[in-house]
């Protein structure tokens, strides 16, 4: 039995050793550099290690050379409760060291600030995780319901090697699992009401827009530089529309007499500038309802008068700063990213290719499809280049109560949201195997950190503080939730 004095000591220890571990985590460069390059193996090894200190019993699970995931379970007090999957992502993104004040890759503290690269996406919440489970240990505690762990490889590419890996391959795994908490949510955003008075929500990722990866492609007539094109003269030999399932045909079934940059470009500029309807879910109207409510303008969006077509775009400019919880969501998105032709500048090239990162909202991919063939045209063949399905989540949940009384139970004052994820997580790919998931990474930010703008960014860095008070809610969280 671990009296008053030991637990008290533990929790000092709890607080700690998430800054310690967040910063050795980060030290362990595991950058995801896409298509197929990363290594995640070091940083697995440190995680079951931590967890073998633990009292548990880690497996590391590679799915290729060096992308490792880590599983582990640890045992709840009634093992006839659905198990709660716990689950964070060991890869981060590249770093380009010349443009930080401190290495990315440092582990850095100072300032009551510990820096680099995962500091926010999402060492600082693997290092939570392990900070409760070794206080856990010291003291005896136990969860009321299983909990299964996946650390996991690849996140920040397309999850092939890790979390898409681990539900096809390992699925018995995740058996007895009904829900999920993940990266994105439970962190301090500071608004302010109508009257200006502060506000601190938080919100709580009860749903994600699908991923929709583009792969663009226009095909024209090779030819120097110089020459004049004549006008526009379609000379395909089928009559095939382009778009989701058409198979890109042979170069010389595409030749025509106009530029393939040209055409291409015209299509980007039209999938840039297109502006996509709101299209509310469950998930954006609670949204909607609870964050009004926080900043005391709730009857705006309750009156029957009130069209999220038209008004909705107005309520967001009232909202201020809050308004970037919701905004990003109501509506599908298309931002195009990559654009390659040619290798010679007196060269007409005779393909050019473009990439455009597509976030479709759930219950909008038929539309979704059909406006970007409107938008490329007949000039421009267009395939996934990487697709996930959108998720939503109930917010009428145990779970979700349970969270939203941890975040409590460190700041009474605090309004719990449901939010839409603007990105993806690897929620979406345990969602398949019946798991209900949520972004909940607790973390408690002073009115004077900026987050935004750091996580996949230059100096990203998290207070101490932040971590302390997202290690207290999550260890309460896990240990209540029922």
């Amino acid at each position: 039995m671990v009296d008053h004095t030991q637990c008290e000591q533990s929790l000092q220890l709890l607080d700690t050793e998430v800054v310690r571990i967040t910063s050795e985590l980060i030290r362990i460069d595991t950058t995801n550099h896409g298509q197929g390059h990363g290594w995640e193996r070091p940083a697995a090894e440190y995680v079951a290690e931590q967890l073998t200190d633990a009292g548990l019993n880690p497996r590391i699970l590679e799915s290729a050379p060096g992308r490792a995931n880590v599983l582990a379970r640890v045992h709840g007090t009634d093992p006839d409760r659905p198990a709660l999957l716990v689950h964070g992502h060991l890869d981060v993104v590249p770093a380009e060291s010349a443009l930080w004040s401190v290495p990315p890759f440092a582990g850095a503290i100072e300032a009551d600030l510990v820096w680099g690269r995962g500091a926010l996406d999402m060492k600082q919440a693997l290092a939570m995780t392990l900070a409760t489970l070794r206080h856990w240990h010291r003291t005896g505690t136990r969860p009321q319901r299983s909990l299964v762990l996946a650390f996991t490889a690849d996140e920040e590419d397309s999850a092939a090697y890790g979390a898409a890996w681990l539900a096809r391959e390992h699925s018995a795994e995740f058996a007895k699992v009904s829900d999920a908490i993940g990266e994105s949510g439970g962190h301090t955003y500071h608004a302010h009401d109508l009257q200006g008075a502060p506000v601190r929500l938080y919100p709580i990722g009860a749903g994600e827009r699908g991923t929709a990866w583009l792969h663009l492609t226009a095909y024209g007539q090779a030819g120097h530089g110089s020459r004049m094109r004549p006008p526009f003269r379609n000379v395909r030999t089928h009559d095939s529309a382009p778009g989701a399932g058409h198979e890109p045909a042979e170069a010389s079934d595409r030749v025509d007499s106009s530029n393939a940059v040209s055409a291409l470009a015209a299509a980007v500029t039209r999938i840039a500038a297109h502006s996509w309807p709101v299209r509310l879910t469950d998930t954006t109207r609670s949204s909607l309802h609870a964050i009004s409510a926080a900043l005391g303008m709730s009857a705006d969006v309750a009156s029957a008068n009130f069209d999220a077509q038209r008004d909705l775009d107005g309520v967001l400019d009232r909202m201020g700063p809050a308004a970037e919880l919701l905004g990003p969501t109501v509506r599908n998105s298309t931002n195009p990213t990559m654009l390659a032709a040619g290798d010679k500048l007196n060269v007409i090239p005779q393909r050019a290719h473009a990439g455009v990162d597509g976030r479709v909202v759930p219950g909008t991919d038929a539309e979704f499809r059909a406006t970007l063939d409107q938008l490329t045209g007949p000039r421009v063949d267009w395939e996934f280049a990487h697709r996930s399905t959108p998720v939503e989540s109930p917010v009428d949940t145990a779970t979700f109560a349970a969270m939203r009384a941890a975040v409590h139970s460190q700041d009474p004052q605090a309004h719990v949201v449901p939010v839409c994820l603007s990105g993806g997580t690897d929620a979406k790919h345990f969602a398949p195997l019946g798991i209900t998931g949520y972004g909940f990474v607790p973390l408690g930010f002073p009115s004077w950190f900026d987050q935004r703008g750091l996580v996949h960014g230059v100096d990203e860095r998290v207070p101490v503080t932040a971590l302390q008070f997202g290690v207290r809610v999550l260890d309460r969280f896990l240990r209540t939730v029922a």
